[in-house]
């Protein structure tokens, strides 16, 4: 697929892998437009990137897919690629019956629900290009060996691992690619406890190495595109889960 000359869509644009994708993409002649719920970021991100294009939204919040959806439609109808980006993590103990699964940010809808939906929505409108559309949902390696501290997190991107794969096989008549980017730890902020933090900080990879692989893969019609440990753990769950399973745990227990 071409990497230049199209207009880009990324969730959860304003910082991290979502920022870099961003950024590479609109330095290669694409007219990008991010997404996201810190107004803050969102405007620190058009002071680096003068060219991007900005609205704030909550992807979380079904009525904001929508407006976001229609608002991109009507302001840029040559739109023709979606990258479903946003995500949160939370670390979560069902021994305590997990009640900050329903209390505020919820990984489901922004993990989950919200890239399905948006894909829905855009799909009908990309079917009416004349040339060729992607989606591309930004999973993780931890789709394929969860971790324990984070179960949900794991379940939604494991989850969108599959829907990708349907997807996929779905649109394969069509002018609609789906790709399906499997990062290893990156040095963001989605990881919020201070051992989480530490991890990132010591074995996470540059944002701007996940983006560079992206848009290769991209170019090349890679449609999985695991990058560096991503693929380990892809690997790993194929030869051996459970054992793989129980050592990545005792390993970030360590």
């Amino acid at each position: 697929m071409n990497i230049s000359g199209n207009t880009v869509l990324v969730t959860g644009g304003g910082a991290g892998i979502g920022l870099a994708i961003a950024t590479v993409f609109a330095r290669r002649g694409n007219d990008v437009i991010i997404c996201g719920r810190d107004e803050r970021r969102l405007h620190a991100a058009k002071q680096a990137v003068p060219s991007l294009h900005t609205l704030a939204c909550d992807v979380a919040v079904r009525s904001e897919r929508h407006r976001l959806f229609e608002w991109v439609t009507t302001e840029f109808p040559n739109v023709n690629m979606v990258i479903n980006n946003a995500g949160i993590q939370r670390e979560t103990s069902f021994l305590t019956g997990a009640p900050e699964l329903f209390d505020g940010e919820s990984e489901i809808e922004t993990n989950l629900t919200a890239s399905i939906e948006l894909s829905a929505l855009f799909v009908p409108h990309f079917l009416t290009l004349d040339g060729r559309a992607a989606i591309i949902n930004v999973t993780s390696g931890l789709a394929f060996i969860p971790l324990k501290s984070v179960p949900v997190y794991c379940a939604t991107k494991a989850g969108l691992h599959s829907f990708s794969m349907s997807l996929r096989s779905q649109l394969a008549p069509t002018n609609i690619s789906v790709f399906e980017l499997i990062p290893p730890i990156v040095k963001t902020e989605l990881h919020r406890s201070d051992q989480s933090r530490k991890q990132a900080t010591k074995q996470g990879i540059a944002p701007a190495r996940v983006a560079k692989k992206l848009v290769k893969a991209i170019r090349n019609d890679r449609f999985q595109i695991p990058v560096g440990q991503g693929g380990d753990l892809i690997w790993a769950s194929r030869l051996a889960p459970h054992f793989f399973h129980r050592m990545l745990n005792k390993l970030v227990d360590s």
